[in-house]
Order: C-alpha cells, then sequence, then structure tokens
C-alpha cells in the first residue's frame, strides 16, 4: 500500500514524450512525483481526484514570458489558467545585472518608486529572480540574462563599441550571471540599446554562454525585408560560439515576406542536420505586439527613454523623423511602413486621459487629430511618456499553420502574465496574454488537428525543458517535480480578442506547481509555490 498526498484517477495521461496517451492514474509526494500507472486499491491519498475524461499533462513552459505583472500580482493567472508552470524571461532586458542608474530606471518602470532603494534591493540577474520569488509567484520563474541589460551596464545606450577591456566586463557580467543560473544570453536586436550590438559582439558574450552549455536566444534583427540575413547571423552566432540557439517568436513580418518563412525553415533544418542545436518559439496569433518605438529610426532612441522624448519633442527633428519613419531603407525597419498605419492599433496606455484611443489603429487616430500617421505616433511617445502598447497585424495565419507543425518550434506569449481584474484592466493588452496556450489545444489541436495531442504537449513542456536543459522537469516521470495540468481536452480554449482581451481561458480544471494545488476546479487557489529554476550554469551562486 502506498500513500500519496494527492492522487489523480483515471486520466489519460500525456506524458511529455510524445507517446500516445495510456489510461492511469498519477501519484504526488510532497513536491514530487511518487507514480505514473496505475494506483493499487488499496493505496490511499489525502487528496484524490477523479480525472475520468480529462488530460494530465506536465506542465507548459512559457519560453518567452516578461515578469513585468508579477511585481503587481505574483499569480500570473492569465497564463496559469491555460497551464502555465514555469515562466521564462530575458528577451534582451533582464532584471540584472543592474547599476545604480539601471536600478533607478527599473524602479520607475516597474512601479516601485515609492519604495526607495527597497523597490529594487539587489544588482545581479540571481538575487533579483530569489526576490521576485520571495514576494510569491504561483508559477516557477527562470531567466535569460539580457545581452541589452548587460550592455548598458558597462557602455549605457549609446550607440558605441565596446574597447577591449569593456568587452571583458560586458563577458564577465555574463559568466556570472550564468553561474547564477540563467539559461543563456537573450538578445533583441531592433531595440535601443540591444541593436547597436554587432554580431561579433554577441559572438563574444556567448562564448560564455557555451561554456555552461546554455542557450543564445534571439529577437532577431529582421523578421520582414531581411529577415533570412537575420537568421543567418543567428545561426553564425551559434556556429563561432559553439552554442545552442533559438529564435524568439519566430514569424515572417509584412506581405511581401511571408514567402520567406520557407527558406528560414530550410535554413534552420540544414543547421540542425549539420549538427547545430537550433530551435525556435512561436505565439499562436498572425499578429504581433510591441511599442511605438519599432515604427521609429534607432537613432531617435538612442540614449534611453527621457532622451527620445526629447528628441520627438524638438521641432527641428520632428521632420527628420517623420521622413525617416516614411522613407523605405536598409538600415532599419520601421513597422509602420511595412504594414501601413491601418494594421498599426494602439491597445497599452499609461495616461488615463489617452485611454480612449485604446483599440484604435493609427490611421484612425491621425484622422482624427488631423495629422499624419507619423506625427501621430511621436505625438502619442510624448504625451503617454511610453513606448505605448501596441499590436501589428503583420502575419499571415498560414505561416502560423505551418509553424505549429514543425517539430522544433515551442511555444511562447511573448506578454506579462496578467489578471482580468484591478489594475490591469484599465489598459489594453494583445489577447496572447490570454490565449496562446489554450489556442493550441483548443484551435490548432481539437478544431483544426494541425498536429496531435501528444505532440502538443511535448512541444509545450518536454521539448523547451530539453532545449534550456532543465532538471526534472518537462515530463510526468517518477521523481520529476510535480508540476501538472489538467485540462479537458474537448472544451479547452481561449477566449480573448483583441477587442475583449481581458478574458480567461477555460478548460483547465487542474494545475500544481512543485506538487501544490495553484488551480483547483478551474479556480486559483491563493497559493504562491513558485521557485527559480536555474539553467546548467548554475553553481549555487545568486
Amino acid at each position: 500500500m502506498a500513500n500519496f498526498d494527492i492522487l489523480f484517477r483515471g486520466g489519460a495521461i500525456y506524458d511529455g514524450s510524445g507517446a500516445p496517451p495510456v489510461e492511469g492514474d498519477l501519484g504526488i509526494v510532497g513536491d514530487s512525483i511518487a507514480l505514473v500507472g496505475k494506483a493499487g486499491g488499496a493505496d490511499q491519498a489525502g487528496v484524490e481526484i477523479d480525472a475520468r475524461g480529462m488530460a494530465v499533462a506536465p506542465g507548459f513552459i512559457n519560453m518567452m514570458g516578461k515578469e513585468t505583472a508579477l511585481f503587481v500580482d505574483g499569480r500570473g493567472q492569465s497564463d496559469l489558467r491555460q497551464g502555465v508552470t514555469l515562466e521564462v524571461f530575458g528577451e534582451g532586458t533582464s532584471l540584472g545585472p543592474l547599476n545604480d542608474e539601471m536600478r533607478s530606471e527599473l524602479r520607475r518602470w516597474r512601479g516601485l518608486d515609492g519604495q526607495g532603494a527597497r523597490g529594487v534591493p539587489w544588482t545581479t540577474l540571481g538575487k533579483g529572480l530569489e526576490y521576485l520569488a520571495q514576494r510569491g509567484v504561483s508559477a516557477n520563474i527562470a531567466s535569460f540574462v539580457g545581452a541589452a541589460t548587460v550592455r548598458q551596464h558597462v557602455l549605457g545606450q549609446d550607440d558605441v563599441p565596446p574597447t577591449a577591456e569593456q568587452l571583458a566586463q560586458m563577458r564577465a557580467l555574463v559568466r556570472q550571471a550564468m553561474q547564477q543560473g540563467a539559461m543563456g544570453l537573450g538578445s533583441a536586436l531592433i531595440y535601443v540599446p540591444g541593436c547597436f550590438a554587432t554580431t561579433d559582439e554577441l559572438v563574444t558574450l556567448s562564448e560564455e554562454v557555451a561554456a555552461y552549455g546554455g542557450v543564445y536566444i534571439s529577437h532577431l534583427r529582421s523578421e520582414g525585408d531581411r529577415l533570412v540575413e537575420a537568421v543567418e547571423e543567428l545561426l553564425t552566432i551559434a556556429r563561432r560560439a559553439g552554442c545552442a540557439a533559438e529564435i524568439y517568436h519566430l514569424k515572417a513580418v509584412g506581405r511581401d515576406n511571408w514567402p520567406k518563412l520557407d527558406t528560414v525553415i530550410q535554413m534552420v533544418e540544414e543547421a540542425r542536420g549539420a549538427g547545430i542545436q537550433v530551435t525556435a518559439d512561436m505565439y499562436t496569433y498572425a499578429a504581433s505586439s510591441t511599442g511605438l518605438d519599432a515604427t521609429m529610426p534607432p537613432w531617435v532612441r538612442e540614449g534611453g527613454h527621457r532622451t527620445w522624448v526629447q528628441r520627438l519633442q524638438d521641432p527641428a527633428l520632428r521632420p527628420r523623423i517623420k521622413h525617416e519613419m516614411s522613407t523605405p531603407t536598409d538600415e532599419w525597419e520601421s513597422r509602420l511602413l511595412t504594414l501601413g498605419p491601418e494594421n498599426v492599433m494602439v491597445v497599452g496606455f499609461r495616461n488615463p486621459d489617452l485611454r480612449h484611443l485604446t483599440g484604435k489603429t493609427l490611421a484612425q487616430i491621425a484622422a482624427m487629430r488631423g495629422t499624419s500617421p507619423e506625427e501621430a505616433a511621436m505625438d502619442l511617445v510624448v504625451e503617454d511618456n511610453s513606448r505605448v502598447g501596441t499590436v501589428y497585424f503583420a502575419m499571415s495565419e498560414e505561416n502560423v499553420r505551418r509553424q505549429m507543425a514543425l517539430p522544433w518550434v515551442s511555444f511562447c506569449s511573448d506578454s506579462p502574465a496578467v489578471a482580468a481584474e484591478g489594475e490591469f484592466l484599465e489598459s489594453g493588452i494583445h489577447p496572447r496574454a490570454y490565449g496562446s496556450f489554450a489556442r493550441v489545444l483548443g484551435k490548432y489541436v481539437r478544431d483544426e488537428r494541425a498536429l496531435p495531442l501528444e505532440e502538443a504537449v511535448r512541444r509545450l513542456a518536454a521539448l523547451p525543458a530539453a532545449t534550456l536543459k532543465i532538471d526534472r522537469r518537462g515530463q510526468l516521470r517518477p521523481g520529476y517535480f510535480a508540476d501538472v495540468v489538467v485540462f479537458d481536452p474537448a472544451t479547452v480554449q481561449d477566449h480573448a480578442t483583441f477587442e475583449r482581451p481581458h478574458q480567461y481561458a477555460t478548460g483547465v480544471r487542474h494545475v500544481l506547481v512543485n506538487g501544490t494545488p495553484v488551480i483547483t476546479d478551474g479556480e486559483h487557489t491563493g497559493a504562491t509555490p513558485g521557485r527559480v529554476v536555474r539553467g546548467p550554469g548554475w553553481r549555487g551562486l545568486v
């Protein structure tokens, strides 16, 4: 006779390996899985749950989450209610390493200003993750070290090359972060100051990542007109540094660029055939989201947010900015020029006086104000004193379905994990925050049969865990941590839309994180058992 803390009986067990499901039981003791198979009739459990008709799977991994909202509400319900049990951060920027100026900036943007120095009582990535976990999070958390964060720490936000001594300092910061458990190096090469990094600089930093078995992961330098060249840069970095690489949120932006996905797939599969560990992740929508900074030339944003806003207010500079925003060039890509203002929708404002514009396109706002779309974009950034959350209708649904079938592609939200309550309702957001993972299971597995459920579970859990070299997570095996999701394959569904994004997905019945129930019968339990999950280079240092 065995004794379990929690026992799920009679579910269809999808163990994460990609094998077909097996009807059976799942027993939990403490924070770990003790049984995958058949429990005996005499076995007992403190909590026994009837899982008949349900899928029992390893918790899902969000390969590109954002930590911002967890400082406000650690429950992360928009993701948790979809079965996400691990949030991975670090797209270009990370919680460390920080100098004093960066700590002040972080306090401002994390809403921690009123707490003074106590608002950001850390300087390293390891300590930052520990601080967030200690505040209380329902899901586990992990992070890459941001290449832009490392660059800013040493060079500030200017477009300058590092000296040999400065590059050595940057290498040391990456090495420190890897020893503190970073998953690798994350770059975002369309944003300031990350876009100022050369290929050689990224190779040098990635060599430190390779030494610890980590991954170089990148928001590519181009996802549109120069997509193929940008993928080649990522493959070059992986080859020269000798590390694994992943493409953040794989996509081809702009109708003229949609056919390039064929070439990208071929490039990645040839590299994989040659022994380079290359993978990608994606979100399950044909629209992307970032800020209005993606419509403006990099030099305008050089020096940081305040300098950017000052330039946008300078009457001597505005004509030049407007001209560059509307003129084709090989030096940078304007989402406004690529897509047109009718495909650029603003959704996120800090200024309450601007929130009536939420959901309107830049073309509509320009018409309302009697100005050009370029001037409207500049004015909104100034008036909101932010980059302004923006949705770009940029991709092909056919390409989304093609990517769904690729065995080396995992999934992400590219979004903070928010809640359909409180201050989060004051601003719009891309529906991917509430639906990216449920959409895999509902729309693409059940409704469109784009991939089998067992393969979807593998790519939601085991594939990202293997990519990140995470120990004892991503599969249902005895001895593995009990990160578990139980859902109804017949009813799991996303509900968030671009017009009404703050709607939870449904169909996920139970979620456990480290053996602790965080979702029971579809509702949050209030528990915050999330831990810091560390990468292969961890040396017990924070």
